[in-house]
C-alpha cells in the first residue's frame, strides 16, 4: 500500500471516528500533496507525485511544525504548541523509521564510496545520493555538515 493509500484511509477513518483533529490534520497532508502536484502539472505536464516526493512534503510538513512549536513555546503559547506537536504525530505516522545517528554515519561513508567523492566539490554527488535513497528517513540539514566534514 503506497502512503498516498494509507493517508486516504486514515482520512476515511478519522471521518467516520469524528476524530476532528486527525482529521484536519489529514486533509492539510492531502492538500499540500495536491498543491504540489497541480504546480508540478503547470511546469512539466505530469501531475502524479512518487513516493520520494510525497515523503519529501511530509519531511517539510514536520520540519515547519517543529519550528512552529518551537516559536509557540518562547512566545508563552504552550497550548498551541502542542497543537503543532499533535499534528507532527499524526503526519509521522506515514514517514518511515528515522535513521539512528550510527546509521545515518554509515549511510554517509557508504555515499561517498559510492560516489567516488573525493574533495567538498563532489558534495552535491553525495547529497543527491543520499536523497534518492534516505528520503524521508535521514534528516539532511543535519546530515549536510557531516558530509561536509568528511570530504574538508
Amino acid at each position: 500500500m503506497t502512503i498516498r493509500e494509507r493517508i486516504s484511509e486514515a482520512l476515511k477513518d478519522a471521518m467516520k471516528s469524528k476524530d476532528a483533529d486527525r482529521l484536519s490534520t489529514l486533509r492539510l497532508i492531502t492538500a499540500a500533496i495536491r498543491d504540489r502536484e497541480i504546480a508540478r502539472r503547470g511546469e512539466s505536464g505530469e501531475g502524479e507525485l512518487d513516493e520520494t516526493e510525497v515523503l519529501s512534503i511530509l519531511d517539510r510538513m514536520v520540519k515547519q511544525r517543529q519550528e512552529s512549536a518551537r516559536a509557540y513555546e518562547e512566545g508563552g503559547r504552550l497550548e498551541l504548541a502542542e497543537k503543532e506537536r499533535a499534528e507532527i504525530r499524526v503526519i509521522e505516522e506515514f514517514l518511515p523509521k528515522r535513521l539512528t545517528e550510527e546509521e545515518v554515519e554509515s549511510a554517509i561513508d557508504a555515499a561517498i564510496a559510492e560516489t567516488g567523492a573525493t574533495g567538498i566539490r563532489d558534495m552535491g554527488r553525495v547529497m543527491a545520493a543520499l536523497k534518492a535513497k534516505y528520503a524521508g528517513r535521514m534528516d539532511f540539514g543535519a546530515a549536510g555538515p557531516k558530509v561536509k566534514a568528511r570530504l574538508a
